[in-house]
């Protein structure tokens, strides 16, 4: 498979990770939209969103409560922070592995697209 995040994951290509355990990694976007961006992908390839069962339930609230704890770590909690998940081309996806955004940094605006 030629996925960059699963070569991430697997430490075939070097990351700054800012957070990794046996489930997930999270670092920063290479593209960044806020002065603090850091995307949060399983260590499983999982094409979209739309793959998601129940079976994954656990792993999708793993995702969003670390990113939660990444938002207090990095002092964003108290002011603000958003999570974005894209889905497909239309929904701004451009790596097919899904990945939790975490911004903040900055005010965020409505709406974002």
């Amino acid at each position: 498979m030629d996925c960059i995040f699963c070569k991430i994951a697997n430490k075939e290509i070097p990351a700054n990770l800012v957070y990794e355990d046996d489930q997930i990694v999270a670092f920063p976007d290479n593209d960044p939209q806020a002065p603090t961006h850091i995307l949060i992908i399983p260590r499983q390839h999982i094409d979209t969103i739309n793959q998601l069962d129940i079976d994954k339930s656990a792993l999708i609230s793993h995702m969003v409560l670390t990113a939660t704890q990444l938002a207090k770590d990095l002092a964003l909690a108290d002011d603000g922070y958003r999570l974005v998940w894209n889905c497909n081309r239309q929904g701004g996806q451009a790596v097919f592995h899904i990945h939790l955004h975490l911004l903040g940094g900055r005010t965020m605006h409505w709406p974002p697209g």
